[in-house]
């Protein structure tokens, strides 16, 4: 069931274009990994989805209506992210409380876990927070709402790298008892490779991969060995990225290897090394950087 639903939407900032005619969809109870570089346009479709942004042309459907000023969405959904403000007095458990207030299934029983399993601080002032604690206030009205769509939005980039791994635990327990739809924007991609079930890359506002995290896996590999056997084995093959190192080159390409391919490889005594998540994506956005300075992608 799609719980989300994004037609040609563009964003335009003056002479900026933050999103170029992005279609995506969002299925129910499903973790998605949404990937891309700063300034990709990853946090500015998330704003748009919650009713903090408006798209300049195209549509935007959550639960199949328009979420601003949409009490039936908004309450529906949770966007947590790094930048969240509070008001200047207030305490954890003052934000605690709102929340509280304004998402139906918030658990309560489990906030007060994830407050003694983050250790945080109820009665200091949140402006008066380290970072990592501020994060955790963000993680835990995320998790706790329960709500059916969450949007986290690097609020977790404080958190200590134990702190993190404490974050990933608690969110895939919890989910498998509860599921619902998760959208998690990172920079650390091989963290959070294992979470997400479906990677949704946007670079330079533009969707440029959208696929099952266990299909993405298998779309590209890494031929290393002599140079002149690897150009004639990558002929005709969509390549990503390059290098070489005398006459060694490793060249990534896309498409799936066949049993014949390995075949090849191995009577050209070619080596075959996987790519990881966040190579591949980082592959794609050179990749496709490159095609827009070149014209190819406009």
């Amino acid at each position: 069931m799609t719980v989300i639903e994004v037609q040609h939407l563009t964003k335009r900032y003056k002479d900026t274009l933050a999103l170029d005619d992005v279609s995506v969809s969002f299925e129910k109870d499903t973790i998605y990994g949404l990937l891309g570089r700063n300034g990709a346009g990853k946090t500015t479709l998330m704003s748009i989805l919650t009713a903090q942004n408006f798209g300049t042309s195209g549509s935007a459907r959550v639960f199949g209506e328009d979420p601003y000023e949409n009490a039936r969405v908004l309450s529906r959904i949770c966007f947590v992210r790094e930048s969240q403000r509070y008001p200047e007095d207030a305490l954890p458990a003052h934000a605690f409380r709102m929340a509280s207030l304004f998402f139906p299934n918030w658990d309560q029983a489990f906030a007060e876990e994830l407050i003694a399993d983050f250790e945080l601080p109820l009665k200091t002032r949140i402006k008066k927070l380290s970072r990592g604690q501020l994060s955790a206030v963000g993680v835990i009205i995320g998790l706790a709402s329960r709500a059916e769509i969450i949007f986290f939005d690097e609020p977790y980039l404080g958190l200590d790298a134990v702190a993190r791994q404490l974050f990933y635990d608690r969110l895939l327990a919890d989910y498998a008892e509860h599921p619902r739809t998760i959208i998690l924007s990172s920079h650390l991609i091989d963290e959070v490779a294992n979470l997400i079930e479906r990677v949704v890359v946007i670079d330079g506002g533009r969707i440029v991969l959208d696929d099952e995290t266990d299909a993405v896996r298998s779309r590209a590999a890494t031929i290393v060995g002599d140079q002149a056997a690897v150009d004639l084995f990558v002929t005709g093959r969509e390549v990503i990225h390059r290098e070489n190192l005398g006459r060694v080159a490793s060249v990534t390409v896309l498409g799936d290897l066949t049993a014949d391919d390995r075949a090849a490889l191995q009577a050209s005594d070619l080596d075959v090394a996987p790519v990881s998540l966040q190579q591949l994506v980082v592959r794609l956005t050179q990749h496709a950087a490159r095609g827009a300075a070149k014209g190819d992608l406009r």
